[in-house]
């Protein structure tokens, strides 16, 4: 299997109206001027699949001398910087993977570390639909995280569930192997696409 550029990543994700945060890439410090902040920055790689590992991504960046102090130090481990709008909430992950025997398989499950320590997911045999995708949200452990506990709101489950089943249609309909959206970050209001990896 190999990677997909973020280019075709980003024509597909559009193509299947799957929402992916504001961004730009920054090549230059000049490009930093027009910059509504805050914003997260990021090294711009396709060589580079797990960038917090790498120290390539600083998040919360209040102004221009924050973002200005990032960019010469994520330059350091590319030449591009991808610069994103910082979006406030929890982290989920959806992935898909293509079962040689079932085809392509969907998970869910809280993103960043929780996924990997906590090991809390659900899966669903495409085709997957709203109803199938709330099960799935539903189903993992930590739900209670995202429905709202000690007074805190709870997120756009619907948002959630709409993602999983346009991926779900991407799945069936494009000749990829295996899709990985984490973090898609979600908060009362919306669910976005932060970071996303194709691999055909």
């Amino acid at each position: 299997m190999e990677q997909i550029n973020l280019r075709k990543t980003l024509e597909l994700l559009k193509k299947y109206k799957l929402g992916f945060v504001d961004y730009k890439i920054v090549k230059d410090e000049k490009d930093l001027d027009k910059i509504d902040y805050p914003v997260v920055m990021k090294v711009f790689s396709e060589e580079i699949v797990h960038k917090s590992e790498k120290g390539g991504v600083i998040v919360n960046i209040k102004d221009k001398d924050d973002a200005l102090a990032a960019f010469k130090k994520l330059r350091k481990i590319s030449k591009d910087v991808l610069v994103q709008k910082m979006i406030f909430g929890k982290e989920v992950i959806i992935g898909m993977k293509k079962d040689p025997q079932f085809g392509p398989v969907i998970m869910f499950g809280l993103g960043g570390i929780f996924v990997e320590v906590m090991k809390d997911t659900s899966l669903r045999i495409c085709p997957v639909n709203k109803d199938d995708a709330i099960s799935m949200i539903k189903e993992i452990k930590a739900y209670k995280i995202l429905s709202g506990t000690r007074g805190e709101k709870n997120v756009d489950i619907d948002g959630i569930a709409n993602i999983i089943v346009k991926l779900s249609s991407l799945s069936l309909k494009e000749k990829i192997n295996e899709i990985d959206l984490n973090p898609v970050m979600v908060n009362e209001k919306e669910a976005v696409i932060v970071d996303a990896r194709f691999m055909a």
